[in-house]
C-alpha cells in the first residue's frame, strides 16, 4: 500500500507542502487520501449538526453519509494502521505527523535547530529545507544530497521533484 509521510515540527510547512503535492498529483489523475495527526485534539463538528447532538446524548460513534461524502466521527484515537487500512483503495495515502511510525518519511527542517530530527527518525527518503539549505544544495540551487550522507534534500519550494521522488520511491515499489 502506498503511504509517504511528510514530518516536521509545528510550522515547517507539511500542511502547505502537502497541498502542493496534493494539485501535481492531482493532474495526474492520481487518487490520494490524507491523514492528519493533531496532538491537540480536533472539533469536527458543529453545536448545530444532529451528530454533535448524537454525540453528545451519547453515541461512541456516528457516522453520516450523502451521494457526495461520508464522515465518522469516534471517540477513541485510530491506530495510523487501521487508518491507512481504510484507504487502500486509493492510488497513495500522505500521513502528516506520527514522526515515529515506520513508513517511509519526508522530513522538513525549519533551520538547524530541527537537524536531530534527521537522527531520530526511520524510513526517511529525503530532508526538504525551508532555509539554511546551503548543505545539501547543488550548483544550481536545487536538490543535493545532505552533507555528510547519501540522504537525498530539496528546497521546500522543489515540489515537483519531491513529486517525483515520491512516484519513484514510494508508487513504484505498490504498483
Amino acid at each position: 500500500m502506498p503511504v509517504i509521510q511528510i514530518v516536521g515540527y509545528k510550522n515547517s510547512g507539511k500542511t502547505t507542502l502537502i497541498g502542493k503535492l496534493l494539485e501535481i498529483f492531482n493532474a495526474m489523475n492520481l487518487r490520494v487520501a490524507v491523514i492528519k495527526h493533531d496532538i491537540h485534539g480536533f472539533e469536527a463538528d458543529r453545536e448545530s449538526t444532529d451528530t454533535f447532538r448524537h454525540r453528545r446524548a451519547g453515541a461512541v460513534a456516528t457516522a453520516i453519509t450523502s451521494p457526495w461524502r461520508t464522515a465518522i466521527i469516534e471517540e477513541r484515537e485510530t491506530v495510523l494502521s487501521g487508518l491507512i487500512n481504510h484507504f487502500e483503495a486509493y492510488d497513495l495515502t500522505i500521513v502528516e505527523g506520527f514522526k515515529q511510525e515506520d513508513y517511509p518519511k519526508i522530513v522538513l527542517i525549519r533551520s538547524r535547530e530541527d537537524l536531530p530530527l534527521l537522527e531520530e527518525l526511520t524510513e526517511i527518503r529525503a530532508a526538504v529545507f525551508r532555509q539554511d539549505a546551503g548543505n545539501c544544495l547543488d550548483n544550481n540551487g536545487t536538490g543535493g544530497v545532505l552533507a555528510g550522507s547519501d540522504l537525498p534534500c530539496y528546497h521546500i519550494d522543489d515540489v515537483e521533484e519531491l513529486a517525483k521522488l515520491i512516484i519513484v520511491s514510494v508508487l513504484s515499489l505498490n504498483h
